[in-house]
């Protein structure tokens, strides 16, 4: 199990909300923190681990819990 900071909640919510949502709120997060995104929009599946390689930010774990995804991403 993942420590975590902070949570994000993005369902409900389509592409590209969740991206800018999580890009907004690890902005203001200091290095080294843990953030939890769940979300039920598909599109995350390949969009967070796409924004964590092309921002340098670390995912640190993701996983899959009756059709909501849950993402651990490490503030760098």
């Amino acid at each position: 199990m993942v420590e975590k900071d902070e949570t994000l909640d993005c369902l409900g919510l389509l592409c590209p909300a969740p991206i800018v949502k999580l890009s907004k709120k690890v902005k203001k997060m200091e290095s080294g923190k843990i953030l939890e995104l769940i979300a039920d929009d598909e599109g995350a599946l390949e969009d967070v681990p796409a924004w964590c390689r092309k921002t340098g930010n670390e995912l640190v774990e993701s996983k899959t819990e009756n059709g909501v995804y849950k993402f651990y991403v490490k503030k760098t």
